[in-house]
């Protein structure tokens, strides 16, 4: 029997729920945030998707999708961010590298230090174009250095950083992040795909998307059910599941209800502002600044 943690609000009915900050699993040096987990377009309460990964010496944000800026900014200061990892280019998991351009190339203190960007191929082009109609907009690669993911590992900063293609309408990559021994799992989008069982073998924790809810005609290779991320949750052996890109026109009960079906283990949706970590939250800044 999966055990249940209700957290943020309940759309099946008018009342507001307030957002239980809830302890998880004990990440001896890092702490990832929740900023956003809005799937497809920003929610009421809250951005689209974007992660926060902080060992205390390294901050590496996981997707910038749009409306995660001004959020990012109540957790750490964006001259602090050391590195970026984009999983496709769906403007709602890519779109506020725009701002953050911005904030880097035109701040009153002048020239913000270039942080790498590891990201889908043509990722500069795209997201300058979005920036920028001028063909010869330098705001892109003036702020970031642009670096092509491809499937396999690499280490960027204390992190062991494991990527894979998913099934998903243009290229897109999951995650497997290692550090001191502690292992998360990040499905990005994606319909089933059997390389989301290798990212997520024995993880600690599983934030695994979950956009649809049982019904018939679901379009294929696009996103997974609930109910299928409690499967991929169970068959990978992984300690927690958390639902996330969860859009606003789903109920979130049945979400929980479908997925606790496939997966016996620790069960929740994602919310903003709560942190999977050891321990009580510390609590948010209220402004981090630049």
């Amino acid at each position: 029997m999966s055990r249940i943690i209700l957290v943020g609000p309940d759309f099946s009915d008018d009342f507001y729920h307030p957002v239980t900050i809830v302890p998880a699993l004990a990440w001896m040096t890092v702490q990832i945030t929740i900023v956003g987990c809005a799937g497809s377009y920003p929610a009421p309460d809250s951005p689209a998707s974007c992660y926060l990964i902080d060992t205390g010496s390294f901050r590496l944000v996981i997707d910038l999708g749009n409306g995660a800026l001004g959020q990012l900014q109540r957790y750490v200061s964006l001259e602090d961010v050391d590195a970026v990892c984009l999983s496709h280019l769906h403007a709602d998991h890519c779109l506020d590298m725009c701002g953050f351009s911005v904030v880097k190339t035109h701040h009153p203190r002048g020239q913000g230090r270039r942080i790498p960007v590891y990201a889908p191929a043509g990722a500069q082009d795209h997201l300058g174009k979005a920036l920028s109609p001028d063909p010869d907009s330098t705001g892109m690669r003036d702020s970031f250095s642009f670096i092509d993911l491809a499937a396999g590992s690499l280490e960027i900063g204390p992190l062991r950083v494991t990527t894979a293609r998913m099934n998903h309408p243009v290229e897109t990559f999951g995650f497997r992040i290692e550090h001191d021994g502690q292992v998360l799992a990040y499905s990005a989008d994606t319909g089933p795909e059997p390389e989301l069982l290798r990212l997520a073998a024995g993880a600690d924790v599983l934030l695994c998307e979950a956009s649809f809810l049982d019904g018939p005609d679901l379009p294929p290779d696009l996103h997974l059910t609930a109910r299928q991320a409690g499967e991929y949750a169970a068959r990978a052996g992984a300690g927690e599941l958390v639902l996330t890109h969860l859009v606003a026109w789903n109920d979130r009960a049945p979400a929980l209800s479908q997925a606790a079906q496939a997966f016996d283990g620790e069960l929740s949706l994602a919310s903003p502002g709560r942190r999977l970590l050891g321990g009580a939250d510390p609590g948010a800044p209220e402004q981090a600044g630049y």
